[in-house]
């Protein structure tokens, strides 16, 4: 066919359809007043429930809210626990999903070879991210609390929001890859870089401000969860931190004891010199008695003595390898406590920990927009 031809046919085609033109255009508009539509009612939905959440809580948001331990009185009750354990539950999801999704979704884009084996992978990894999130609680009560023995603990709260947002990375990381242009690996192959040279040095920081918006995204959804936090046993009332700090309590035993603190020699006894005093309770539970400080005092096994705890004692516990195997709470599981009970000054604390927690989803996905255009504006093409 001649380009006379091919110009005629086009015109022809285009001429003699202007039903079709403004037909299309007609959809243009629908769509687009449709989508601005629905924009405004999801944003209209969640003014109206911020607005409702701040006008019930906002008067209990002050300083001691935020540093008091959870109370059945709800004039000193506060979200201490519940805010110190959702930063510690996501700061062992973060070091757990980041890298293992991130290296993941490199893989399955620039290394894997395209068979039955990466076909199936790729349909599980987006399926997973559609699995409702009770599923991962339930999973991880049978397997991480019974099976392996990890207990009810922060590692194992981490490792269970960890594999409920790994969908989400891989996914974000694999079309954040995906989007770097062809011509830069091409580049960087024809200038001698090898396989791995190209991917950590071009492809990876190109596709960096996409990866940044999915781990972030992801990790707006686990600090929200709920569910598997209460499936796997996330206490809803803990007057305590999964940490010490100087002047906390500290327990322990006169004597070797064993794992309920039973004293394995309950005749024998040990003399205690304590340098700057403290309080021992006796094996019977009850009978307590002052121990003076420099002074030797002879004490029954399975005595607890308590002491305050110094900067020594205290920042061992800071580690991580101090309060991942410790007991924990998260602001969700908080919030849902107090909405189960009936004084409705509860409800209201309920609606500052919801604020509290909107505040800071808001602020990862602030985050979030401003890294991408950090390094988006990096990017030389």
């Amino acid at each position: 066919m001649s380009d006379a031809m091919v110009a005629r046919a086009g015109a022809g085609s285009i001429a003699d359809t202007p039903a079709q033109v403004g037909q299309r255009r007609l959809a243009g508009v629908v769509f687009q007043v449709v989508g601005i539509a629905a924009t405004l009612i999801g944003l209209l939905t969640l003014v109206l429930l911020m607005v409702d959440l701040i006008g019930d809580g906002w008067h209990v948001l002050r300083p001691d809210y935020f540093l008091n331990y959870p109370s059945r009185d709800a004039s000193i009750a506060g979200i201490l626990p519940g805010w110190v354990g959702s930063i510690l539950v996501i700061i062992t999801t973060a070091a757990i999903a980041i890298p293992i999704g991130v290296m993941a979704g490199l893989y399955l884009e620039e290394y894997a070879p395209r068979n039955l084996i990466t076909s199936s992978i790729e349909i599980a990894v987006n399926n997973l991210a559609a699995v409702p999130s009770i599923i991962f609680g339930l999973l991880a009560l049978g397997l991480f609390v019974q099976v392996l023995g990890f207990g009810r603990t922060i590692f194992t709260g981490g490792v269970t929001l960890g594999l409920l947002i790994l969908p989400i990375v891989i996914v974000a990381t694999r079309e954040a890859v995906r989007s770097v242009p062809r011509d830069l690996r091409q580049a960087a192959l024809a200038l001698g870089a090898t396989k791995w040279q190209t991917t950590s040095h071009h492809v990876l920081p190109s596709a960096m401000p996409g990866v940044v918006t999915g781990v972030i995204i992801g990790m707006s959804r686990a600090i929200g969860e709920t569910a598997p936090l209460i499936v796997i046993g996330g206490l809803s009332f803990a007057a305590f931190l999964p940490f010490t700090l100087p002047g906390d309590t500290m327990s322990r035993p006169v004597g070797a004891v064993d794992q309920y603190l039973i004293p394995l020699e309950p005749n024998g006894s040990q003399t205690v010199t304590l340098p700057d005093g403290g309080l021992a309770v006796l094996p019977d539970g009850f009978t307590k008695q002052e121990i003076p400080a420099n002074t030797p005092v002879e004490l029954p096994n399975g005595t607890m003595i308590e002491t305050p705890a110094t900067l020594a004692d205290a920042a061992p516990s800071w580690l991580p390898s101090g309060w991942l195997d410790e007991a924990f709470t998260a602001l969700p599981i908080q919030m849902f406590n107090w909405t189960q009970r009936p004084e409705p000054e509860f409800r209201e604390l309920a609606a500052a920990a919801g604020f509290v927690l909107f505040a800071i989803t808001l602020i990862m996905n602030g985050l979030a927009i401003w890294l991408r255009y950090r390094l988006r504006k990096r990017l030389n093409w």
